[in-house]
């Protein structure tokens, strides 16, 4: 994206009428989210650059588009996001991505840099390329996230976090839970070293944390965070010079508390970006993207200028990009949504680097199937047979009932609570309890090192009968299973073997529905419109087993996070995050 002695001449040339330019925005309305003013104006572009926005300029165009006094809003950037958990590769997220007026991802690589370590990163690297977004690269700084407490598939020590942040698309250090640095660890503070050198922002991680410990943890050169899920944390961070990142995922639905408070009090806005963290497929189709961060935002009160300031200039200008994106301004990327309605950023047309991508809701240009090797879909391994016993808990005691820690799921978050539950015991092994809604969790290890199986207890999920299964499974991404009977839980965890990654339901000793996630075990290869059938389909077969939550996959591969308090489960077993330590699952 850097520019060249050629592209600034050539936009200079333009400028002064030496040379024409290739397109021109006549009558439109310019949202100048500097002046926070909206007027009309003409836009002249050459190249990937926009030439000019004086009202009175009077430049040539090769082609002249007429917009109807359309608005021109810049182009929108998702803060931070994960591709991983679109399910679609970076070619296919493009169909759903881009219509809705993104045009900047800053992506933190991390589940497949767990998966296959830093040529898993640069196979992902090698897909972004010449699609009609930019992404920039949050460089993973903990792979695996929690070291000594599961199994990965890959690791991203500081050489290859070093090397990375050497890479052109690299522009921070991927979000670091405040583990790594209140216990103070080497590694992890050298990691934070190495990217304010080279003048690149720390990311943060910061769920739960607050006095002190945000203090300490804010002083370690952490730039934001984006896991508030109060205005009271929210404001917290501000106030120590932290960007707050407001997230609206599939689960972590944090948009409406956030801004309602920052309206409520009266905050100003300058300090605060957007980003969707996790958003399954079918909720970019449904909903949106960064414009229904935008458009939520507007529909509490939020001044619009204000919530497209938020996806555009607050953001670029936290990443340091300002010069390049976040505007449109003369110089800028020529990154331009045309939308009637300010207060519901729709756009009718979508310009991404100057030229038409997207109209009425779709890619101008059909997007193109990426070309993966062989290996990097081949990376489920287990290392022995999985089978009905692999599931079992034995009690510790003799008694008819005992008393077991339990994870309790949030229909819209990805925090959980630690509940305790008296379950029975039969036949020496704690079952599960389907009154209390009390199911069998486990995590397969699936790299083939350990063949390890941590298994645990949750309370929200509501299924009736079998079992749900995914390789998806933050951030270890094992193979995580929860259900009634250990048999379904066996056969569920075979099947995403046999895929080689994916998405199943079973009932009874029967598949009931599937999904192909070939790629790492975490994305299809196939085009976002057959993601999106089968992923509906899947979510239909968990909601006839009993399973009422609004995104069951996305619950599930979130409910092992060894980093989101305030119980996580890894194939080692059952953790207390803020202790960051292993826990029995039955209390003595």
């Amino acid at each position: 994206m850097l520019r060249t002695y050629e592209e600034i001449k050539t936009v200079l040339e333009a400028g002064l009428s030496l040379i024409d330019c290739d397109l021109k925005l006549e009558n439109v309305n310019l949202v100048n989210v500097y002046s926070s003013q909206v007027y009309p104006t003409n836009i002249y572009i050459k190249g990937r650059r926009i030439v000019s926005i004086d009202p009175k300029a009077t430049l040539s165009a090769g082609e002249t588009l007429d917009c109807g006094g359309m608005y021109a809003v810049p182009g929108l950037i998702d803060g931070h996001m994960h591709f991983e958990t679109t399910l679609l590769s970076p070619e296919a997220l493009a169909d759903v991505l881009v219509p809705h007026g993104t045009t900047t991802i800053m992506a933190d690589l991390m589940e497949i840099a767990n998966v296959a370590g830093i040529d898993g990163v640069k196979v992902l690297l090698n897909s972004i390329a010449g699609l009609p977004y930019r992404t920039f690269i949050q460089v993973s700084s903990r792979v695996p996230t929690a070291p000594g407490l599961e199994t990965t598939g890959g690791i991203l020590g500081l050489a290859e976090v070093e090397e990375i942040l050497n890479w052109p698309e690299s522009i921070s250090l991927g979000e670091l839970d405040p583990s790594k640095v209140l216990f103070i660890k080497e590694e992890y503070l050298k990691k934070i070293a190495s990217a304010l050198q080279r003048r690149k922002i720390v990311n943060g991680h910061a769920i739960g944390r607050v006095g002190q410990e945000l203090n300490v943890y804010a002083s370690a050169g952490m730039s934001d965070d984006h896991e508030c899920v109060s205005y009271e944390q929210l404001l917290e961070r501000v106030q120590l010079g932290m960007t707050v990142m407001l997230r609206e995922g599939s689960t972590e639905r944090n948009v409406e508390e956030l801004i309602a408070g920052v309206l409520k009090h009266g905050l100003s806005n300058e300090h605060l970006i957007f980003c969707t963290d996790d958003k399954h497929v079918i909720d970019i189709r449904d909903e949106g993207h960064i414009n229904f961060n935008v458009n939520k935002a507007i529909s509490l009160g939020m001044p619009p200028m204000q919530a497209i300031q938020m996806a555009t200039l607050n953001s670029a200008r936290h990443f340091r990009l300002e010069d390049e994106i976040g505007s449109i301004s003369p110089g800028r990327m020529a990154d331009i949504l045309l939308v009637k309605d300010l207060a519901n950023i729709k756009p009718v047309k979508v310009i991404y680097e100057g030229k038409v991508v997207a109209e009425k809701g779709h890619l101008v240009a059909e997007s193109r199937r990426g070309n993966y090797p062989k290996w990097i879909k081949e990376t489920v391994k287990l290392k022995v047979p999985i089978s009905a016993p692999s599931f079992a808990v034995p009690a510790k005691g003799q008694g008819p009932t005992t008393r077991v820690n339990v994870i309790r799921i949030y229909d819209d978050q990805i925090i959980n609570e630690w509940d305790q539950e008296e379950l029975a015991v039969a036949n020496g092994k704690i079952v599960s309890n389907l009154e209390k809604d009390v199911l069998k969790l486990a995590i397969v290890e699936r790299y083939g090192k350990t063949g390890g199986v941590g298994i645990g207890f949750v309370k929200g999920f509501q299924l009736k009968k079998g079992a749900l299964a995914t390789s998806m499974s933050h951030d270890h991404h094992n193979i995580v299973c929860v259900g009634i009977h250990d048999e379904d839980l066996a056969l569920a965890a075979k099947a995403i073997y046999e895929l080689q990654g994916g998405m199943v339901v079973v009932n009874e000793g029967q598949v009931l529905a599937k999904m192909e996630l070939p790629i790492g075990g975490l994305m299809s290869e196939k085009p976002a419109g057959v993601v999106l059938k089968e992923l509906e389909e899947i979510n239909a077969a968990a909601q006839q087993l009993g399973c009422r939550l609004p995104s069951p996959f996305m619950s599930l591969c979130f409910i092992s996070l060894p980093t989101v308090p305030k119980l996580g489960l890894t194939d080692l077993g059952l953790i207390d995050v803020l202790n960051h330590k292993l826990i029995d699952v039955e209390l003595c």
